[in-house]
């Protein structure tokens, strides 16, 4: 089964290979994911997100998926010495856990229709689980930084979640929280690891290091392993890193 559809501000593709697995299953995704929208968005004024930015909505008030992304933002604040920051740009933006937090979920909205091998694509953030049947392993390509067409590198694995990070999607939106401004010396981060959710705010916070970036997610534990081009073209990357 494949479904395509629009949601979050991006194109999230969904790619079930098994054949045992309800057409509603999918509905279920996109359905958690369009209330993810409604819930996180930072551009819905009408979005829990949005009312507590303009102290509309207190967080005790807040839906519980709410409390819980803003406690694991806090977590990721500490762990990443502050260059992941919900408050970055000045207002208050979590949708850097959000995205690959909610494909998380989504994931294991499948899992129980009782899927095992599959993937969700959302706007290049991958989440794969078991075998790309009939083939073996999932391969998924990381986008080059500066040639639209290209593919830096493949990822290749069966259970994996694979998160980019840089300024050629959306310009310059990714600020170092102690400067404000955008890092320099780095064009992209790549993170793998068990889960997207995790994987995307580690690649932020490194893209947001600049070329401090590398030392740093040399450290990561928990399966996490990353990839980062600088912009003087070098490309470097820690050992486990699952690249073909």
């Amino acid at each position: 089964m494949l479904r395509i559809e629009d949601v979050m501000g991006t194109t999230v593709v969904v790619d079930v290979r098994d054949d045992d697995v309800p057409e509603s299953s999918l509905d279920d995704v996109f359905d958690w994911l369009r209330l993810v929208d409604e819930t996180f968005s930072t551009y819905k004024r009408g979005s829990e997100i949005s009312r507590l930015d303009r102290g509309e909505l207190q967080e005790h008030d807040a839906r519980d998926d709410v409390r819980a992304v803003l406690a694991r933002c806090g977590e990721l604040h500490d762990e990443t010495r502050g260059y992941f920051d919900a408050y970055a740009a000045g207002t208050l933006d979590p949708s850097a856990l959000v995205k690959g937090w909610s494909v998380d979920r989504a994931g294991e909205l499948l899992d129980r229709a009782g899927a095992r091998n599959y993937t969700i694509n959302a706007g290049g953030d991958v989440l794969a689980r078991g075998r790309a049947l009939p083939g073996g392993a999932w391969r998924i390509g990381i986008r080059h930084p500066e040639l639209p067409d290209a593919v830096a590198k493949v990822v290749e694995g069966n259970d994996v979640a694979v998160a980019t990070s840089g300024a050629y999607e959306r310009g310059a939106h990714i600020l170092d929280p102690h400067t404000g401004s955008a890092p320099g010396g780095v064009l992209s981060v790549t993170v793998t690891g068990p889960e997207l959710g995790p994987a995307d705010a580690y690649a932020t916070a490194a893209f947001a290091m600049g070329i401090d970036g590398p030392a740093w997610t040399a450290r990561l534990a928990g399966g996490y392993e990353a990839l980062t081009i600088l912009a003087d073209g070098r490309v470097l990357s820690t050992p486990g890193f699952p690249a073909v």
